[in-house]
């Protein structure tokens, strides 16, 4: 499924599997599940020298991953508003096509790179590095990397950060922690947003949403939060900081953390 929608193959590691790369593509159904396992090992890797980058220049990195609409980018400007004099902050920004959410960023006077994917569903490792060539992490404490909007495949994939961070609308169920567990197991922290939302929606109860993360085994922090209104936002707030504080105190061990990354989801796209 996933190499037929186009999901693996990636503007960042296309050249692994283009004729001639490490990895030559091949329409043999065996060696293809090779080539995919491969891509997976070779983002894998990419990764880890990414967060090796993070690490040394002190930079906290931060993956959002969400279905489209979810207010990633709306969640970006206010907190890039609230820490406005406390740290810098920097943004790599996932989508299809357009610089539109790079441009609202921007607007805010914080660095942006746009990636677009093209047909590929989520950001890799190696478009992340690519990016980074773009961005001077000197200049930087929090590195916010907006994936693409996709309730499955950016769970299943390393991109060097040290968090995850899974949104969840209220325009959208409360049953959707059930029906796509992948990219709820892989959070680090859920917040479930457009809380101001809810005096029209009230057929989502965040209380049930909560549950179902929780059905999943799932500890991470849930918070109810609107962008728009303010509401709840200082408890994501609190939580970066709580961030920062513990990647300083990695930093000073020479220690690092990496994020979950979904074992079925790694699974599917090795064997789709």
């Amino acid at each position: 499924m996933c190499d037929t929608c186009g999901c693996n193959i990636t503007p960042g590691n296309r050249h692994l599997v283009e004729e001639g790369g490490k990895h030559e593509h091949t329409h043999d159904g065996k060696v293809a599940v090779e080539v995919l396992q491969n891509l997976l090992s070779e983002n894998d890797h990419q990764a880890a020298h990414n967060r090796e980058h993070f690490d040394r220049h002190q930079v906290l990195a931060i993956n959002l991953m969400s279905s489209p609409g979810s207010g990633k980018t709306r969640l970006l400007e206010s907190t890039i508003d609230a820490f406005r004099n406390k740290y810098r902050i920097g943004v790599i920004e996932g989508d299809l096509e357009t610089e539109n959410d790079a441009e609202r960023i921007r607007a805010k006077g914080v660095p942006a790179v746009q990636i677009t994917t093209g047909t590929a569903c989520h950001l890799d490792a190696h478009m992340i590095h690519d990016a980074l060539h773009q961005m001077n992490l000197d200049s930087i404490d929090i590195l916010f990397i907006e994936n693409v909007g996709n309730l499955v495949c950016p769970a299943s994939f390393d991109l060097g950060q040290h968090r995850n961070v899974t949104l969840l609308s209220v325009t959208e169920g409360d049953d959707k922690p059930a029906k796509y567990p992948v990219i709820f197991r892989a959070a680090d922290h859920v917040l479930i947003t457009k809380s101001d939302l809810l005096a029209v929606l009230d057929e989502f109860d965040p209380n049930k949403a909560e549950m179902a993360v929780r059905h999943l085994a799932v500890e991470a922090p849930v918070s109810l939060t609107s962008a728009k209104s303010g509401d709840g936002l200082d408890l994501w707030l609190s939580w970066l900081e709580e961030q920062m504080a513990e990647q300083s105190a990695r930093r000073r061990e020479g220690k690092t953390a990496t994020p979950t990354i979904a074992p079925e989801g790694q699974h599917l796209h090795a064997h789709g």
